[in-house]
């Protein structure tokens, strides 16, 4: 309680909001994909072309947005985000009660629903940044992974649950009305944010999109950390729609096994995000960004080995606790780094460029998973996404010149970037 205490009231509020919105989404997860297959008999193709349409086509969209939402109040932005996500999600079981719905709803849903939550986060991060102190921003971070971890471990075996009983539609309902409670949260916030920066009279869209890339691919730590999440987010997603077939339709597993089956391995991430302050004291940030960011790609080639039965079911959860007990360690370690070394002025844009860059990437890895199941199988798929994985981590800053006394350029009068300089503070990441 101490700690939620010295965090303050508002962040209590934040924090409250984005628990039930966590929840509401880790009781939906795998609601489109589940849909397809279950309702709309789509193929393992179309399973992975819904994911990577979405991907690609919100990115598009989220791209100028973050120019916009950089020089914006930060909450309204969250609040019209959640309420958005709401529309959509709940236009799903609409139309399936009036027997309307077809795979292209779907993929429009998946596209707005998934540019709603890029413009989300690169409002929440920049708004979270303002609202705690750096003292406690590790710890913040901390709480958000482990409630989110808590979430995803409990959300799909309810899901799952809801899909036997009232059918795939009841999901997306809980999820729809999640994001709705988590806008009156957010909108219960009392603390005034703090003026956004102003755009300067001679900025355009393409130089400012322009100066968010630039400040992200010229920092000598968050470059190599971006093309590393390209790599291991990448063969993560590229196995994520197939894992859904390998269990539902290779391994007959029933929904609710499949809820299981995900759910379960989340307290992998539950036990490492509450170990990550803990890890960081006592062994400095560097080495427990390196160490984790490491250990979380060894687990994925476990995943084309799955034997049938219930054997196949504990490997599928101990290689997924494995890899989320890591993630769960890596993630609020990274999280924080990030903040600190990006400007404020840079906050949205840069996690608007690190989305996208994301979500475009993990699209064409999903295309890749969907054509190579086509010809080789799932399993097969399933084996290069594992050895992908493991390569993500040659990519990580190893050298460590790279994680030093450094600043994210700073932005000039024109909105573009200055060069990067070395300073005399100290490190964000030590050890």
């Amino acid at each position: 309680m101490g700690e939620r205490s010295a965090l303050g009231r508002d962040f209590r509020r934040l924090w409250g909001a984005y628990a039930v919105s966590a929840a509401g989404s880790a009781v939906g997860m795998g609601a489109l994909p589940l849909v397809a297959l279950l309702v709309l008999d789509s193929s393992a193709l179309q399973v992975s072309l819904l994911a990577a349409l979405s991907a690609v086509a919100s990115a598009v969209i989220a791209l100028p947005l973050g120019v916009r939402i950089e020089h914006q109040y930060k909450r309204p932005v969250m609040i019209t985000a959640d309420l958005a996500r709401c529309v959509v999600l709940a236009s799903i079981p609409v139309a399936m009660a009036f027997g309307r719905l077809t795979f292209a709803q779907l993929c429009v849903v998946g596209i707005l629903q998934t540019a709603a939550s890029v413009a989300f986060d690169a409002a929440g991060g920049a708004h979270l940044k303002a609202l705690v102190l750096p003292e406690h921003r590790l710890r913040a971070n901390s709480l958000f992974e482990t409630t989110n971890w808590i979430s995803v471990s409990a959300g799909p075996p309810v899901g799952g649950l809801l899909i036997g009983a009232l059918g795939a539609a009841a999901t997306l309902v809980v999820d729809a009305l999640s994001f709705f409670a988590s806008a009156l949260g957010i909108r219960r916030i009392l603390q005034p944010e703090p003026a956004p920066p102003e755009r300067a009279a001679t900025s355009h869209l393409g130089g400012d999109i322009a100066a968010g890339w630039h400040s992200l691919l010229h920092h000598p730590v968050l470059r190599p950390l971006f093309f590393n999440a390209l790599l291991f987010g990448g063969s993560v997603m590229m196995a994520s729609p197939l894992m859904a077939v390998l269990m539902l339709d290779d391994l007959g597993l029933a929904p609710w096994q499949y809820g299981l089956a995900l759910g379960l391995p989340c307290l992998g991430g539950v036990l490492g995000s509450r170990l990550t302050p803990l890890l960081t004291r006592r062994c400095g940030q560097r080495r427990i960004l390196l160490l984790s960011g490491a250990a979380r790609t060894l687990w994925t080639i476990l995943l084309p080995l799955t034997p049938s039965g219930a054997l196949g079911v504990f490997v599928i959860v101990a290689a997924d606790f494995g890899l989320l007990f890591c993630a769960g360690v890596f993630n609020p370690s990274f999280t924080t780094y990030r903040m600190e070394a990006t400007p404020d002025a840079f906050m949205s844009r840069v996690g608007t460029s690190w989305s996208v860059g994301s979500k475009t990437c993990q699209a064409a890895f999903m295309i890749a998973g969907g054509l190579i199941a086509a010809g080789a199988g799932v399993r097969g798929a399933l084996l290069i996404a594992g050895l992908l994985c493991m390569a993500s981590a040659l990519l990580l800053p190893w050298r460590k010149a790279r994680i030093s006394t450094w600043q994210v350029p700073a932005p000039t009068t024109e909105g573009a970037p200055t060069p990067a300089t070395p300073t005399t503070a100290d490190p964000p990441v030590t050890g």
